[in-house]
């Protein structure tokens, strides 16, 4: 880890990747047959986009990441953008891009700091320890896919599993992403994504089936996940997940660390009526 000494290069690499990975996963639902979700989103400068998808509840899709102290005349309209389509602000902040000015005008415009999402960083290629390693797969065709798609929808505990498995069949065969499937005794249990843009290695979402948990599975994914960053040639690997979380421990188990703790932000009580316990945080 004594390579990767922190800097503002390495966050905004991070939050750029961060922001590439999700976009990706919003375009394959824009392409969609009448683009159902509503999907939008708004490129900023500086790498920072403003992200929708009206009919999706998920936050991460309805977010403005990568904001800087630049970006704070533009704040008014981009609430407003996300008001007039009936979806409640979120801002996320990290720190070194962004400070007082943000976040005083956010605060104006009724939003306030909610929860707290950490970002952890590590060497490509960490040594992965010995022993015995559940079996772990790279997703190639439709077939392994439908059982990918299974163990992630259960892992999720997705409502309607067969209509998310129409929506994001797309994911196969996206640039830059790398699907893995972990099974045990034969049957799909876990899943992994990995991303690989410009050099960096995003482990992104992950899964497992309830009835797999407590089996070192996860673990066993990132591992995967980061000696396959290393092969590619990535610079680090990079992921996030909420402070203190299952996954949070999971990721310093394997040897990554945090880098920051972004601070999310969304609409106050005051701001026309909204209620912020009505979105969950991720």
């Amino acid at each position: 880890m004594a390579k990767l000494v922190p800097s503002l290069d390495l966050v905004r690499r991070t939050v750029r990747t961060e922001a590439a990975y999700t976009l990706s996963r919003l375009q394959v639902l824009e392409r969609l047959p009448g683009n159902p979700v509503g999907v939008a989103y708004r490129r900023l400068e500086d790498g920072a986009v403003a992200l929708m998808a009206r009919h999706l509840p998920v936050p991460s899709f309805n977010t403005v990441v990568g904001v800087c102290e630049a970006h704070a005349p533009q704040l008014e309209a981009l609430a407003a953008w996300y008001r007039d389509a009936g979806i409640k602000p979120r801002f996320e902040l990290v720190p070194g891009l962004c400070e007082a000015k943000v976040a005083a005008e956010l605060a104006r415009l009724g939003l306030f700091q909610s929860s707290f999402h950490a970002s952890l960083i590590g060497e490509a290629a960490m040594p992965t320890p010995a022993g015995d390693l559940p079996a772990i797969e790279r997703v190639a065709d439709a077939a392994v896919l439908e059982e990918f798609l299974d163990a992630h929808a259960a892992g999720w505990q997705i409502p309607d599993p067969q209509g998310f498995k129409a929506n994001v069949r797309g994911w196969l065969g996206q640039p830059g992403w790398s699907l893995y499937l972990a099974r045990v005794d034969g049957r799909p249990a876990a899943t992994g994504i990995l991303y690989v843009h410009h050099r960096v290695a995003y482990c992104a979402d992950a899964a497992t089936d309830p009835a797999f948990r407590r089996r070192g599975l996860q673990a066993a994914l990132l591992r995967q996940r980061i000696a396959d960053a290393g092969a590619a040639g990535s610079d680090f690997v990079c992921s996030g997940a909420a402070y203190l979380s299952t996954s949070h421990r999971n990721m310093e188990r394997v040897g990554m660390r945090v880098q920051f703790v972004r601070a999310v932000w969304t609409e106050g009580v005051s701001a026309k009526g909204s209620d912020p316990s009505a979105r969950e945080e991720s």
